[in-house]
């Protein structure tokens, strides 16, 4: 079969690999679609501290099943449509006890710790899959994953009907949070220094847009807020100057989640935690948000397909790949096509 392979930072192709075998309680997966994430470009670059190499690369994906225990948890069937939970967790750690699995202190991820499925077959295990409706389109269903990632934040920081939600990033992640954000009621503020972006977070439906580099954030959500400021903020770029401006942004008695992954330490005015009584809470991942988000696709009200920039067939992920390294402007989301 063909994977798409980072055989070390720099390093990616498309290689012939031997079909893989199932084991008991896994499901051999015909890979239909799979996202590329900015974590993949991340591992390209080898600035992804987590990755180790050589490594097949994919986790945003979705599938037939080709070959199952028939006495799965789930009792899917061969030819089923899933899509696949791309975070392997131990299942006896603490986090895993209250169910919270993505916090598991033994996680892996596809495409990071272990082997990904940007791959002609995969398997993964039977549980840890979920099932697609039926007539879902595939490159939609590729998009599922990191809209779980969104959602994740939104649902951490326990957002409201109503309520402000200032995001930081337009990039994937902060547009489908705000998009999220809009299906939930609440009114969106997306916050970046590329207009372009912030333009295009307009079109998606996005109430109000931030350029920082032009204005001042904080005077532009207290004017839009009437002076309240946001109930919840979402950090989803990873940069210290943006993880400090949450606290500026919140409102007394807010709540603030932490999505990006910050390179260095990042340092903050813990007076203002108790003097906002702020709730600060990390987000990574996902736990339990992919049926969510498939009901949000399907429904049509967060359209995941307004952020695809282009679907590309496996033999040009590659150079695909390289590109967007280069170019990251140009793209937002790219979905690889396997059909």
């Amino acid at each position: 079969m063909k994977a798409i392979k980072y055989e070390k930072p720099w390093d990616v192709a498309c290689v012939e690999m031997d079909k893989p075998v199932r084991k008991k309680g896994e499901a051999l997966i015909k890979i239909m679609t799979a996202g590329i994430c900015g974590s993949d470009i991340g591992a390209f670059r080898g600035t992804n501290g987590l990755v180790s190499y050589p490594r097949v690369i994919g986790h945003e994906l979705a599938g037939i099943i080709e070959e199952i225990d028939e006495d799965n948890p789930k009792g899917f069937k061969v030819g089923d449509h899933v899509i696949v939970d791309p975070y392997l967790y131990c299942g006896h750690c603490y986090p895993c006890s209250i169910g919270r699995t993505n916090c598991c202190t033994d996680l892996h991820v596809l495409g990071v710790h272990v082997d990904g499925g940007m791959a002609e077959y995969f398997c993964h295990p039977a549980d840890m899959l979920v099932k697609m409706p039926e007539g879902m389109d595939w490159v939609l269903a590729a998009m599922a994953e990191p809209l779980t990632i969104s959602l994740h934040g939104v649902h951490r920081g326990g957002l409201k009907a109503g309520e402000f939600c200032a995001i930081y990033g337009a990039g994937p992640i902060g547009l489908l949070a705000a998009m999220v954000a809009e299906a939930y009621g609440a009114h969106a503020i997306l916050i970046d220094v590329v207009q372009e972006r912030l333009d295009f977070g307009k079109e998606l439906g996005v109430e109000y847009i931030i350029n920082s580099a032009n204005e001042d954030p904080v005077a532009a959500v207290a004017k839009i807020t009437d002076g309240t400021m946001a109930q919840l903020v979402m950090e989803c770029t990873g940069a210290n100057v943006c993880i400090r401006g949450t606290l500026d942004l919140v409102s007394n008695a807010g709540r603030i989640t932490f999505t990006g992954w910050p390179k260095k330490e990042t340092s903050l005015p813990t007076d203002l935690f108790t003097k906002k009584e702020i709730d600060i809470r990390g987000a990574r991942t996902s736990a339990g948000e992919f049926e969510e988000a498939i009901e949000l696709i399907t429904s049509g009200k967060v359209d995941v397909k307004k952020i695809l920039t282009k679907t590309v067939p496996m033999d040009e992920a590659p150079e695909t790949i390289i590109d967007i390294e280069k170019n990251p402007g140009n793209y937002m989301k790219v979905v690889v096509d396997l059909r």
